[in-house]
């Protein structure tokens, strides 16, 4: 076998090899920031009770989207409210649609 075969054999494996740590590293950043982003919203309901926690989790995961929102605004040509509204209202579709299941099946707070 040729030296440049087994260079270019080498090469490709450290690739691949590359590309799987990239993969995994990818893989536990987005599960530690959504991880992250859920304690939030559901530590307010440990440390408050009833429609005071409903409210006070509305407007802590309202803010939280609003404001990630506006920080992917500085990735793209969007302006930052543009961006803040449209994580929102995703947010906010998102919430829906999980109370939505949630009074189908039965289940409710307090």
């Amino acid at each position: 076998m040729s030296v440049a075969v087994r260079f270019v054999a080498a090469d490709r494996r450290g690739s691949i090899r590359k590309a799987r740590r990239a993969a995994w590293e990818a893989a536990t950043g987005s599960f530690l920031l959504f991880a992250g982003g859920a304690i939030i919203p559901v530590a307010l309901f440990l440390l408050l009770s009833g429609q005071l926690a409903l409210v006070a989790s509305l407007i802590a995961s309202g803010l939280g989207l609003a404001l990630i929102g506006a920080g992917t605004s500085l990735f793209t040509d969007r302006s930052s409210l543009f961006s803040a509204m449209r994580q929102f209202l995703i947010g906010l579709a998102a919430a829906a649609v999980t109370y939505g299941t949630g009074a189908i099946v039965g289940v409710s707070l307090g």
